[in-house]
C-alpha cells in the first residue's frame, strides 16, 4: 500500500522523531511511504486566526501537494480535523469542491489509519511503563478517535494503561487560545495534570504533540515527573 506522509508544522520544527517513528512503524506494516519535501503547512492557524482568504492560499497549495489517489497519514488530530471538516467550508461550491472531498476520503490520523485501514491493532512494541492517555479535543470531537489508540495501546508489551478522571475535558491549548487566554489556558492545563498524575502514571500519552507540547511545558514548569510522549513514539519502542 502506497501511504503520503503529512508532517505537520509542529511535528517538524519541535518533534521530528516522532514522525521517523511513525515511518519506521507504517514501514514495518508493509506500506511504501513517501514525503513531499514541498509541502507546507495545512492553513489551521490563519483559518482560527480569521484569516481565511490568506488560509485558502494555504490550502489550496496542500490540495496541489497531495493530490492523487494514495492514502495520507498524519502525526496529528488537529490537522487531520482542520483538513476533513472545514476544507469543505473554505471550497464550497468551487471548482475543486469533488478534489477536496476526496482528499477528506483519503486522510488519516495516524492511529485510525493503522486500525481502521490496515486492521492492526498489535505492531510488536514493548513499552513496560505505567501510563495515562489523554484525549485531545481534536482526536475526539473533529475525528471521533476513542478506542483506535487504546486499541494499540492495549497490546504493547508491558505497558499499563490506567485512564484518568475528566479524561474527555480539553488540556487548554487549543492553539492561539493559549496565547490569548493564557489564566485560563494554565489552569486547565493544571487540572489535566492533576488528574494524570493521580494515576500515578509516569507517561501521558496522545495524538496530538500540541497537546503534549502544553501539558509537558507546564508540567516541567511545576517540577511534576510525569512525562510526555506521542502514540507513534510508543509503537516504535522495542523492536
Amino acid at each position: 500500500m502506497n501511504v503520503q506522509l503529512f508532517i505537520p508544522c509542529f511535528v517538524d520544527q519541535l518533534y521530528p522523531q516522532t514522525a521517523f517513528n511513525m515511518v519506521k512503524v507504517l514501514r514495518k506494516l508493509g506500506c511504501e511511504v513517501s514525503y513531499n519535501e514541498n509541502q507546507t503547512c495545512c492553513g489551521q492557524p490563519a483559518f482560527n486566526a480569521g484569516f481565511q482568504h490568506e488560509a485558502k492560499e494555504v490550502c489550496s497549495k496542500f490540495l496541489k501537494d497531495f493530490s492523487g489517489t494514495d492514502y495520507i497519514v498524519a502525526p496529528s488530530a488537529s490537522c487531520t480535523g482542520f483538513v476533513r471538516n472545514y476544507y469543505t467550508k473554505l471550497f464550497d461550491n468551487s471548482s475543486v469542491h469533488n478534489e477536496v472531498k476526496n482528499l477528506g476520503n483519503r486522510l488519516y490520523e495516524f492511529s485510525e489509519f493503522l486500525v481502521k485501514v490496515l486492521g492492526v491493532e498489535d505492531v510488536g512494541a514493548t513499552f513496560p511503563a505505567k501510563a495515562t492517555y489523554h484525549d485531545s479535543c481534536a482526536g475526539l470531537r473533529e475525528c471521533k478517535i476513542k478506542q483506535e489508540p487504546r486499541k494499540l495501546l492495549k497490546n504493547v508489551k508491558g505497558l499499563e494503561l490506567v485512564e484518568m478522571n475528566d479524561v474527555e475535558t480539553c488540556c487548554g491549548f487549543g492553539g492561539t487560545f493559549a496565547v490569548k487566554f493564557e489564566p485560563i489556558s494554565v489552569a486547565m492545563a493544571d487540572q489535566k495534570i492533576t488528574n494524570a498524575v493521580a494515576t500515578e502514571a509516569e507517561y501521558i500519552i496522545s495524538t496530538d504533540l500540541s497537546c503534549l507540547m502544553h501539558i509537558g511545558g507546564r508540567s516541567n514548569f511545576k517540577g511534576n515527573k510525569i512525562k510526555t510522549i506521542h502514540l507513534a513514539d510508543v509503537l516504535a519502542s522495542g523492536w
